[in-house]
């Protein structure tokens, strides 16, 4: 019994730690496609959704997945998935990257926490410390990068942020995450369709964005979000929420790996408070439910 605990420990750890790398390498495609003007925000997105619904598919087929799970994503996932694609791209047109993380992810943080809570979860103080912490410490990484957003800017990254809350919980569920991803980017087609029809005057694009959407839909987000979905059957919803604040900081540290930048002090203290943080959510939340079972018992 114990052994089949920890082992599902380690397998969330490990699918949770590989979504966040997906998610941090996802912003820095974006930003480098959208930042650097290779390619318009409506092309980039359609091409984005557009190549995760064929890789994923594609690997679905391969994989000849024989699961009895009968569940094939859903048309409300699939409209959250949209939403937060269209909106994020669109968003990153008029705010810079500190700003739109901070939106972004604020927005995250306070959808999922806020359903969890309608939903009848209960957080204790020490779940509370801990989200406290761990964004105090996401606001001072991203605070020298923070700048006045435009209203129009704010209210799409708050839309992408909401749209992503809703998407990640409707994936805690799955019993098959590797289907339920593809079907859910499959299902985008339609919308993805009529987005191109409306917007292929304006359209713009080169060669380099359309690898980077390619490798930011196909690799970063459809396979990535397999990925998450998988860990979200190991974690609570709070739990969800509060590690996805580190993605800015693997972003970081990715650009001190690859782009030889220097390890801060701003760096380490933040990393410091956001990892502090989420320890505390996760031993919280684990110690509160060992506290409960003893009281039945």
């Amino acid at each position: 019994m114990i052994y089949k605990v920890n082992q599902n420990i380690v397998k969330t750890l490990i699918f949770t730690s590989l979504a966040l790398i997906a998610f941090a390498a996802n912003s820095v495609l974006c930003r480098l496609a959208l930042g650097e003007k290779t390619i318009d925000a409506s092309s980039f997105t359609t091409i984005r959704l557009l190549s995760g619904a064929i890789v994923l598919l594609l690997i679905t087929g391969i994989s000849n997945n024989k699961s009895k799970a009968t569940t094939k994503g859903s048309w409300s996932a699939s409209l959250m998935l949209f939403l937060y694609a269209i909106t994020f791209s669109f968003a990153y047109i008029t705010l810079d990257t500190g700003t739109g993380a901070l939106i972004l992810f604020g927005s995250v943080q306070i959808t999922m926490i806020l359903l969890s809570l309608i939903s009848g979860n209960r957080l204790h103080i020490i779940e509370w410390t801990g989200i406290t912490i761990s964004f105090a410490g996401f606001v001072y990484l991203i605070l020298p990068g923070v700048s006045t957003p435009s209203t129009t800017g704010f209210l799409l990254m708050t839309t992408a942020g909401i749209a992503w809350g809703i998407y990640t919980l409707k994936g805690r569920g799955s019993n098959n995450p590797l289907t339920d991803t593809a079907y859910n980017f499959f299902r985008t087609i339609p919308l993805v369709i009529i987005l191109a029809i409306v917007t292929m005057q304006n359209a713009q694009y080169s060669f380099e964005g359309i690898v980077l959407a390619v490798l930011s839909g196909g690799i970063a987000s459809g396979i990535g979000y397999a990925i998450w979905y998988v860990a979200l059957g190991g974690l609570s919803s709070t739990q969800a929420a509060v590690v996805q604040l580190l993605v800015p900081v693997i972003a970081a540290f990715g650009g001190v790996i690859f782009v030889s930048e220097v390890v801060t002090l701003r760096l380490t203290i933040s990393a410091t408070m956001i990892l502090g943080g989420i320890l505390m959510v996760v031993l919280g939340r684990y110690y509160y439910v060992r506290l409960r079972l003893r009281h039945r018992t």
